[in-house]
């Protein structure tokens, strides 16, 4: 099972979008500095998150949140 999922700094304005197999484990990495791309942003929340079967399904699903506007407003709830 493969995850594509979101987060959102608590502390500052930023939303992250990714993909795992592990999703409990990669939010610990990411609230504990490990990720070069959103360690200036720690802590995080988890504010979604959608499961898929294969890898490829989650990485098609992944690229439409990140490249699209309307993507991450409508699963995502952003402005």
């Amino acid at each position: 099972m493969f995850t594509v999922y979101a987060i959102s700094s608590i502390s500052r304005k930023y939303v992250y979008v990714g993909l795992t197999s592990d999703l409990e484990a990669r939010l610990h990495r990411h609230n504990s500095g490990y990720g070069r791309t959103t360690k200036p942003y720690i802590p995080f929340e988890l504010i979604f998150q959608k499961e898929f079967s294969t890898r490829s399904e989650a990485r098609e699903f992944e690229k439409y949140l990140k490249k699209t506007n309307n993507g991450k407003r409508r699963f995502l709830g952003l402005r």
